[in-house]
């Protein structure tokens, strides 16, 4: 009985250090990384291997097809918190324009894994997304490049009737639509805005000059202390 009381004690033991091992706390610093486009507002969040916020070749959540459409993170953020997650919500308080960085800070307990998104401005339902990447124990400083995301949802038709309209995009006019249909409805790697130079007509009501990008949309510097 001695002995298995040893074992328990022992195995209780070890089981407090792995937990330890993997606390960390965590600065989280976004930049984008585009010359024209912008994030809606950010979420981060710190949770355990079995959650993700999204994942390439799967179809969008509404939770997802809400924020890459509108922007909208409240349903990703609930279902998080609801699942024990760490949670940041909008470190930017509101919009990060491009070239400009936010920052979130996380005390991520026993999770190792990090996640983020936010819908990238102006597209039909791009968002720029990192998918559970696993946080080191070791401190020290971590760079990441994002990639922006098509949420599979909606066409890439690029006319401003089909995507929010905020006041610090200027949008042209009488587009026929860049695409019809969607081609692909997983989520996947997002192609870029086409865009055009004609602000009456062409097919996209985006401006190719100023919207249209390439990967990667930003650089992600995560700092384990």
């Amino acid at each position: 009985m001695k002995i298995r009381l040893a074992l328990l004690a022992i195995t209780a033991a070890l089981s407090t250090a792995s937990v330890t091992a993997h606390a960390a706390s965590i600065d989280v610093s976004i930049t984008n990384a585009t010359k024209g486009i912008y994030f809606t507002p950010l979420l981060v969040v710190a949770h355990s291997s079995d959650i993700h916020l999204f994942q390439a070749g799967v179809a969008a959540s509404p939770e997802i097809k809400a924020m890459a459409e509108g922007g909208d993170i409240s349903g990703l953020s609930s279902l998080a918190a609801n699942a024990g997650a760490v949670v940041s919500e909008n470190p930017a308080s509101g919009i990060l324009n491009p070239g400009i960085s936010a920052t979130a800070s996380l005390d991520t307990g026993s999770f190792h894994r990090l996640s983020l998104t936010a819908m990238l401005l102006p597209t039909n339902d791009g968002f720029v997304g990192l998918d559970s990447w696993k946080i080191p124990s070791q401190p020290g400083t971590y760079t990441i490049r994002l990639n922006g995301y098509d949420a599979g949802t909606e066409a890439n038709d690029e006319l401003a009737a089909s995507m929010p309209n905020p006041p610090f995009i200027t949008f042209g006019s009488g587009g026929t639509g860049v695409e019809a249909t969607i081609s692909n409805d997983k989520v996947h790697i997002h192609p870029g805005n086409l865009g055009d130079g004609d602000t009456t007509g062409g097919k996209s009501d985006l401006n190719s000059g100023m919207h249209r990008w390439l990967n990667p949309v930003a650089v992600v510097t995560v700092t384990v202390k």
